[in-house]
């Protein structure tokens, strides 16, 4: 199917789109110029929303807007928001009257003209999808990168061509009702995660391991073999499993050893290169790369995936090296919105770093938090609600370092760059959402990296 039948498909139908996001714009345009009938439903005041309304408005689309905003649906097809879960009372009682539920994203899946490369996951998902659209850009590949990366790619299907390739990140909350896999799957590692959205950690794993379950399989499937979660993943994946470890040697995948990277298809290994090469630094990036290397190889030669590795530089606010000053060097994590992703953070580094952490809480323990935080940090800075919670787990866990509190975010950064000294490094990595300041984690680290360059 094209996206012309597809949209054409949607004629003489109501069609009603929840929430004005980045992921939805585009889908809202598209519906609109094709003379559907449609609804734009949002939480946010018209005037919150800018310039969108009045496009969309001058050109047939009617609004529901506020609080109320999920009350009452009147459609026939309805395109949710990743942000906005499908069991909310008022989409199950449109769906119980006739609705159909489907996404930006699952109408991608319908279009698309090429493979699709899909990567999930609690942790790493951007940077093992990017890893893998650079590496197959090299190997000369034409590459649609999007999702939940931050890219729409729904109305961008009519320029893909067959031989292109999409890699797209996926969400948990994007897999819930997705009904179709991916050619070929990644999933990185299931470990606690949003369970301030999802009812329970059980709903969570089975939304992410819906990658995998949908017919036909994943002809490919990148699975962590040092995940317990993941490693049961591959009961319910098919075939073509592949596991990538930086634990031990696998017989179909990646793996490292003795600070070496090998591939292996059928136990025959194959040197591929030297973890302490790659470019971007940490455990949990060689990770990403046995993730990547895992699902590509036999598809791209070696060649590739060494020269991405040596200059890859990374994707903004992943442990991302803002600026040296005065001796200390600055890192913006603000993407580790979870403790999982903090710690993997926090032990990127040889030294104990000044922390900057705190934000809005997930509903996740700090507890294994806090022994990295007693291992690995130097000074211990905190802001925002959780602040108190993670001063718990680390006294808890034996942390005797000072502690800092600060109530705005700004003044955290001040007091960090403040203890630090010549030699130390001072890394904003959260471990929480960025809800109670910030619209979301880029916006946090884009005022960190503003403050960190007036210094």
């Amino acid at each position: 199917m094209t996206l012309s039948d597809y949209i054409d498909a949607l004629k003489g139908k109501r069609v009603t789109v929840l929430g004005l996001g980045v992921s939805n714009r585009p889908l809202a345009r598209l519906l609109v110029d094709a003379g559907i009938d449609l609804t734009v439903r949002d939480r946010a005041p018209r005037e919150a929303l800018g310039d969108i309304v009045p496009e969309l408005g001058a050109r047939g689309c009617k609004f529901v807007l506020g609080p109320d905003y999920l009350s009452e649906i009147d459609a026939d097809i309805i395109f949710r928001s990743p942000g906005i879960m499908p069991f909310e009372p008022g989409i199950m009682k449109a769906v119980g009257g006739g609705a159909t539920l489907t996404s930006e994203m699952e109408a991608f899946f319908e279009v698309c003209p090429c493979k699709i490369a899909a990567v999930t996951g609690s942790d790493g998902k951007t940077t093992t999808a990017t890893v893998i659209s650079e590496i197959l850009k090299a190997g000369g590949k034409k590459v649609w990168l999007g999702g939940n990366i931050g890219t729409p790619l729904l109305d961008k299907a009519d320029l893909m061509g067959p031989e292109d390739v999409a890699v797209v990140e996926l969400s948990s909350f994007q897999l819930m009702t997705m009904n179709r896999s991916p050619d070929m799957a990644v999933v990185t590692n299931v470990t606690p995660n949003h369970l301030d959205k999802h009812k329970s950690m059980e709903e969570y794993v089975e939304a992410k391991r819906n990658i995998l379950q949908n017919s036909p399989h994943p002809s490919i499937v990148s699975l962590n073999a040092d995940n317990d979660v993941t490693r049961a993943f591959a009961k319910r994946a098919g075939d073509g499993v592949r596991f990538f470890s930086r634990r031990s040697i696998v017989e179909n995948g990646a793996y490292c050893e003795g600070g070496v990277i090998y591939a292996s298809l059928n136990c025959k290994a194959e040197r591929i290169m030297e973890a302490k090469d790659i470019l971007i630094p940490g455990e949990h990036n060689v990770e990403n790369y046995l993730a990547a290397i895992a699902l590509l190889y036999g598809q791209v030669k070696n060649d590739a995936i060494v020269s991405v590795a040596l200059s890859f530089k990374g994707v903004e606010h992943r442990i991302e090296l803002v600026r040296e000053v005065c001796g200390v060097r600055y890192y913006n994590d603000s993407i580790a919105s979870s403790p999982s992703r903090t710690r993997a953070g926090l032990r990127s580094f040889d030294k104990k770093v000044v922390l900057i952490a705190g934000g809005k809480d997930k509903g996740v323990s700090f507890d294994s938090l806090g022994e990295d935080i007693k291992e690995h940090v130097k000074v211990l800075v905190l802001t925002g609600l959780t602040a108190e919670k993670i001063e718990n787990a680390a006294v808890r866990a034996g942390y005797d370092g000072p502690i800092i509190k600060e109530d705005g975010f700004k003044d955290a950064v001040l007091a960090a760059s403040k203890a630090a000294g010549p030699g130390d490094v001072v890394l904003l990595s959260p471990a929480c959402t960025s809800f109670d300041r910030f619209k979301d984690f880029a916006e946090r680290g884009k005022y960190f990296k503003e403050i960190v360059t007036e210094l």
